[in-house]
């Protein structure tokens, strides 16, 4: 379903767990704050702020009836 969340969810989910900040010994939830953020690899601030658009789609009165654009999760370019 293109409205949900849950693939990128799982994707940032991954992606925290495998970051330095978290093998470090911090919670994921505090490393998704400021200051810690900003430790976070590129591909990691990236899925947090596409979870964060993807999660305010859903309440979107316009995209309502559309719903979300399906995420694409591919290779990033290097």
């Amino acid at each position: 379903m293109p409205s949900s969340c849950k693939d990128i969810r799982a994707a940032l989910a991954q992606c925290l767990a495998e970051s330095e900040c978290v093998l470090s010994g911090n919670k994921p939830s505090d490393c998704i704050r400021l200051p810690l953020s900003d430790t976070l690899p590129i591909r990691c601030q990236q899925l947090k702020k596409g979870y964060g658009d993807c999660k305010r789609g859903m309440i979107d009165m316009r995209k309502r009836f559309r719903g979300n654009k399906p995420v694409q999760m591919g290779t990033e370019p290097e």
